[in-house]
């Protein structure tokens, strides 16, 4: 199961930090993603890191603004997300990849997803 949180109404420029609480799984065994998905979008790619934390892969969107990281011991997953615009606004969804490998960009590598949790930017 996992469970996000930290999602809200903020004005563009401000920040958010996500959260994704894991349970019933071998957390850290898996890679990790944050997705999302804004209304009449398809769902996208916004931050990968891989089991132990060292590697990690953003889309150009998020590049310099957005940072993933992990708490393996506490089984959970951060999203910082600084500076913040309009267009970020969307569902945010973590997700697990139990497959071994590269850090996969395409949801449909994804193997669980948490029920998501909104993000509004206001402009």
């Amino acid at each position: 199961k996992l469970i996000e949180s930290g999602g809200g109404l903020v004005q563009a420029g401000e920040s958010l930090r996500l959260s994704c609480a894991a349970s019933g799984y071998r957390f850290h065994t898996y890679t990790m993603g944050w997705l999302r998905q804004a209304p009449g979008k398809e769902r996208e790619f916004v931050a990968g890191i891989n089991y132990n934390g060292g590697a990690t892969k953003y889309a150009d969107s998020a590049e310099g603004r957005f940072t993933i990281s992990r708490d393996n011991p506490k089984s959970t997953l951060y999203l910082q997300m600084n500076n913040l615009k309009p267009e970020d606004t969307a569902v945010y969804y973590c997700a697990a990849d139990i497959s071994p490998g590269a850090i996969e960009v395409t949801p449909v590598a994804y193997d669980y997803w948490g029920q998501g949790t909104q993000v509004t930017v206001s402009s």
